[in-house]
């Protein structure tokens, strides 16, 4: 498994940084986030909500985070990222229907 590191601060950058993700996948959303630059800047924006605690501890125990605000940095950049799967052109999608790729 490799790991990566996220910024650690609230606000300004302070130049702490800390491992996070375990899984390679993990480790890849974030180093795509950060050379797209989704992770520059100062952190201005605040998100808040409720989740079953259930989620968080199994997104915690996966990713390897502890940090409730780098758990949410973590996902937003997965979800920030197009999905390399959807961008595969239908005519050269897998369709199990026919038996072979098309």
């Amino acid at each position: 498994m490799t790991a990566t590191t996220i910024k650690a601060s609230r606000g300004r950058a302070s130049g702490k940084t800390h491992q996070v993700a375990r899984a390679p996948a993990l480790a890849v959303a974030l180093e795509d986030a950060r050379q797209a630059g989704l992770l520059d800047g100062e952190r201005t924006e605040h998100l808040s909500f409720r989740a079953p605690k259930a989620l968080i501890e199994a997104a915690k125990r996966e990713s390897g985070i502890e940090s409730p605000t780098d758990l949410g940095i973590l996902a937003l950049a997965t979800l920030a990222q197009p999905d390399p799967v959807a961008s595969v052109p239908q005519a050269h999608a897998w369709q199990p229907w026919r038996g072979s790729q098309a």
